[in-house]
């Protein structure tokens, strides 16, 4: 039996990326980038002055701090620059190009004048002076042709707001797969449906298809019943058209757990079925024939909390890979109580993480009724993930000790 991180090898060597597209900056937001972004001029593009006041030339006034200024100008924000003329000021606003001559500017609760805006004026006596204050000098961000974005970046507001000040209408990103969600069990009826008491709710599809909305992925929902043709028959139709499915449920070993032979009977080849993991322990990988390629299948396990083990730490490091985006840093957190876990497996431990003052977080596991308590996961924010072999006589997993955090909130 593998272990998740062989597992994990396993899925992630059958990530082959996916193509690009154009799309306009209004849809490009959680999307990863397939282009290099780079500055058409510099940032700023012109010395700014960053305070209402007015501009002068440093060494003139140093020569008489106490002159008055003539400052009968003004200079508005995306007008052409004005010129300074010697011994005077002009008043210059937020956004505004510096006037030429002008290297400082004072902001107006700083200076004298029979009133705002009023000319002349001079700087408080006391007032601290340097020269370029108040300017933001042109290029001091990024000089003209400087790398602002770079591929496999997953753009968010302020990537669409860089695209758009160089001018940028579109951009180019990784194309989404088309995704199917399947869940399968007679016992299953539709969201909508008012069900027998032996009956739940289908659930695990919209946890799923949740999951792939936040990378703007599509994917339509399916159900299929405990019945063999009908399995076959759907996932085949499924296969053709997809480039990758989701199956939930019917992967144990169980007299109605028909989908690894149902898959084995439409030729896809089975890499591996069950990990050394708690919960999520049957589940299920292999690749399919499609049109376009071999076709990821991977079959999770139904109780809903090893299907959302599952997705998180399966089926997302394999879309991530496929969009080229990113891996994300490693998280770590400090166990916070003792737990005690038994079985040769790697536990994903439920927990909720709370932030310390010394910057660590502390885990917090939230005991639910095992990996059927959908509920349960209301309550938490992460996985802990503890090590199989522990070695010591009482299988502890002691307070204070650090693991790996898969977090989701």
């Amino acid at each position: 039996m593998l272990t998740p991180d062989q597992a994990l090898a396993q899925i992630l060597a059958q990530a082959l990326p996916v193509g690009t597209e154009r799309v306009p900056l209004a849809q490009a937001t959680g999307r990863v980038l397939r282009q290099t972004v780079r500055a058409d001029r510099d940032f700023p593009p012109y010395p700014r002055v960053t305070m209402d006041g007015i501009a002068f030339s440093y060494a003139q006034w140093a020569a008489q701090p106490e002159q008055w200024l003539p400052a009968s100008a003004v200079q508005l924000a995306g007008q052409p620059p004005l010129t300074l003329a010697p011994g005077t000021a002009i008043q210059v606003m937020t956004g505004a190009v510096l006037p030429h001559g002008a290297d400082t500017v004072v902001r107006y609760e700083d200076l004298e004048a029979e009133q705002k805006g009023s000319s002349p004026v001079r700087v408080r006596a006391g007032v601290p002076v340097t020269l370029g204050q108040c300017v933001h000098l042109q290029g001091s961000d990024r000089p003209r042709g400087a790398e602002l974005l770079a591929p496999g970046r997953v753009l968010a507001a302020p990537d669409i707001a860089v695209a758009a000040t160089v001018g940028l209408t579109h951009l180019e990103v990784s194309q989404l797969p088309q995704l199917a969600v399947i869940s399968t069990g007679d016992e299953l009826v539709d969201v909508a449906a008012n069900p027998l008491p032996h009956q739940i709710r289908r659930s695990n599809g919209y946890l799923l298809q949740a999951a792939l909305q936040a990378w703007h992925v599509p994917c339509q929902l399916h159900h299929l019943p405990d019945q063999l043709d009908a399995l076959r028959t759907g996932l085949a139709q499924l296969l053709d058209r997809c480039d990758a499915l989701l199956l939930s449920g019917g992967v144990s070993e169980g007299l109605a757990d028909l989908v690894p032979r149902a898959l084995a009977d439409l030729g896809v080849a089975k890499l591996f079925h069950k990990v050394a993991q708690r919960p999520g322990k049957p589940f299920w990988f292999g690749l399919g024939p499609g049109p376009r390629g071999p076709v990821p299948v991977f079959a999770l396990p139904g109780n809903p909390v090893s299907t959302f083990v599952g997705y998180y730490h399966y089926v997302l490091p394999w879309l991530r890979r496929v969009l080229q985006a990113p891996e994300p840093p490693p998280q770590f957190a400090v166990l916070g109580q003792d737990i005690k876990f038994a079985p040769d497996l790697t536990y994903f431990l439920q927990v909720r993480t709370l932030a310390q003052q010394n910057g660590t977080l502390l885990a917090h596991p939230v005991a639910g009724g095992g990996s059927g308590d959908l509920a349960n996961l209301l309550d938490v924010n992460g996985l802990l993930v503890l090590p199989p072999n522990r070695k010591n006589s009482e299988n502890l997993f002691a307070a204070g000790e650090v693991f790996p955090l898969v977090s989701f909130r």
